[in-house]
């Protein structure tokens, strides 16, 4: 079976079901940034080994946001 993601409203269902908006990079409160480091935050991807933490929406379903931390190796997702 392919890469499963659990949504807390439907239950297990394949990520084909998901729409992937990328790694989570909040701005801690009370911290200012350039324009060039927003832009940053915002479209350049760590795409970095390991776990990251993420957005997907289920587009296919509940058509609700799901946050997940997901080991980028392995698509093994964990919680948090």
């Amino acid at each position: 079976m392919g890469f499963i993601i659990e949504c807390p409203h439907c239950g297990p269902r394949p990520y084909t079901e998901f729409w992937y908006d990328g790694e989570v990079s909040a701005l801690l409160p009370g911290e200012t940034s350039t324009a060039e480091e927003e832009f940053d935050r915002v479209w350049t991807r760590q795409n970095a080994d390991g776990a990251q933490d993420e957005l997907w929406f289920h587009i296919m379903g509940c058509r609700r946001w799901l946050a997940a931390r997901r080991d980028t190796t392995t698509n093994e997702l964990h919680a948090d």
